[in-house]
């Protein structure tokens, strides 16, 4: 048994009790029918939830007891045996909702790609704490990139894009080792050509891009050289590139699915009864909450089954319905508490694997926190991914837990060296 004195940031694992007691409380709601009123109903779902809970509790009580240098040593062998789970669910997963990321064994199902993130947190964060990284060898970058990407392209042959995106998370702890910032600007602008292409004509867009690097070159640049006329026009060459290539990305690799909830997100189609449907009821559901909400097992669209996947990937819309402006405001605030205490969490660590590790576990539930919500509100396209300890689901939940509490063990002993 590990004898060294430990610490453990109760204050975090009370963060992660409420929040997934609440989940509980509002997965019941949202599937209650008047039928049943036993919180330890286990045939139904919030049932099923608890016996996760239950699971979720021992599993971290051992991670608690376990030696922190585990993780370190296990990192890329729990790494390459999650990519072999991948692997195997592209042969043997059950098609779920689209996607074909679920393994049913004998009436369980399980989600390898929740414990994907997890898997290439742990390998990132021991690859970036190795003594002989830096991030001007061009080697540093294209092995990162490959921790991060191999699992993403395999989960994205999954048909599973919303849990792909997810890795776009490792930017951000990848960011505060040492990454340039131009990594980020260069997604930022990415995103916006996306948009504007769908939007705009293209043609005009290559007329704006034109004069914006005119002005770059005549107005911002003190002195003009040859090299920064070539990088200039090689900035214009990709952009109008990127700008031509949106077509052929939104009509041949997004699914039709995926295509009709960014048609409907960008106004540029109005289906209230198709893809627009479960965010315009979300909508309504929330609106109606009010400042106070309908109160506990009392909203009226939620108990007529109007908003589909209420317990799972929309359940924060029935937080809003019947808790209202407060409740909801409580959970962000919740999520925004437990965010803030892991990036203090991790600036205090000595080990390096520790910091990056915990800066990937903020991450990672900050995009789960962004896209969950905004896509219940309706201000980002709907990608069906879970709120981290509150939706329904054993997988993520396990996932979420086993992700934050490995971080919680390795902070109770922050002064040590992995």
């Amino acid at each position: 048994m590990y004898q060294e004195h430990i610490k453990i940031d109760w204050w975090t694992v009370v963060l992660w009790a409420v929040l997934t007691l609440f989940g509980l409380l509002n997965i019941y709601s949202a599937t209650y029918s008047g039928d049943h009123t036993s919180l330890f109903n286990f045939g139904t779902f919030h049932g099923k939830q608890l016996i996760w809970i239950a699971v979720t509790v021992v599993t971290v009580t051992v991670i608690l007891l376990s030696e922190p240098r585990f993780f370190s040593n296990a990192a890329y062998p729990i790494y390459i045996l999650v990519l072999g789970l991948l692997v195997v669910t592209l042969f043997l997963a059950v098609t779920v909702n689209g996607g074909k990321s679920w393994i049913d064994i004998g009436g369980f199902r399980f989600q390898p790609t929740e414990f994907a993130k997890f898997a290439t947190a742990l390998a990132l964060a021991k690859y970036m704490s190795a003594i002989d990284v830096e991030w001007k060898q061009p080697r540093t970058k294209l092995v990162a990139a490959a921790i991060v990407f191999i699992p993403m392209g395999l989960v994205l042959l999954q048909h599973d894009t919303g849990s792909a995106l997810v890795f776009i998370a490792f930017v951000l702890p990848l960011f505060r080792e040492g990454l340039s910032g131009s990594i980020l600007v260069v997604g930022v602008v990415a995103i916006v050509l996306f948009i504007l292409a769908l939007l705009v004509n293209k043609y005009i867009l290559l007329g704006v891009l034109v004069l914006i690097a005119v002005l770059y070159l005549f107005v911002w640049l003190n002195k003009r050289t040859a090299r920064d006329w070539w990088r200039a026009f090689g900035v214009l060459v990709l952009c109008t590139a990127f700008v031509f290539s949106v077509d052929f990305v939104f009509n041949h690799v997004l699914e039709s699915h995926q295509r009709e909830r960014i048609d409907v997100l960008l106004g540029k189609t109005v289906d209230l009864q198709g893809s627009g449907y479960n965010v315009n009821q979300s909508k309504i559901a929330i609106g109606s909450g009010g400042f106070f909400g309908k109160g506990y097992l009392r909203g009226t669209l939620t108990k007529a089954d109007f908003v589909p996947e209420q317990h799972t990937d929309f359940i924060f819309c029935t937080v809003g319905e019947e808790w209202g402006w407060i409740g909801s405001s409580l959970v962000v605030a919740l999520y925004v508490m437990l965010l803030v205490r892991l990036v203090n969490m991790a600036e205090r660590q000595r080990s390096s694997f520790s910091r990056f590790y915990g800066y990937s576990v903020a991450s990672i539930l900050f995009v789960h926190l962004f896209v969950n919500v905004g896509m219940v509100l309706g201000l980002v396209p709907v990608i069906g991914i879970p709120l981290p300890f509150f939706s329904y689901g054993g997988s993520s939940l396990l996932a979420f837990s086993l992700l934050l509490f490995v971080f919680i063990r390795l902070d109770a002993t922050k002064n040590q060296l992995y």
